[in-house]
């Protein structure tokens, strides 16, 4: 009896977890893909702004000192 008393909580929570999960929408794989490309085409542009951003300081501090 003991023993069905430990299994129950673990059942009831799988349970709830299953029922969420056919709650979840997915995304679409031409979601996944419009996403993943605006997150590189981002990450690109932070990349090079950056990048730009250090030399010219890197040129600042040059004419600085």
């Amino acid at each position: 009896m003991a023993e069905d008393k430990k299994k129950a909580p673990k059942d009831s929570f799988f349970k709830g977890v299953i029922s969420e999960m056919e709650k979840t929408s997915w995304p679409t794989k031409e979601e996944i893909l419009k996403y993943t490309t605006i997150v590189i085409v981002t990450v690109v542009f932070f990349l090079i702004f950056f990048y730009a951003l250090d030399l010219g300081i890197g040129k600042l501090i040059e004419l600085i000192s």
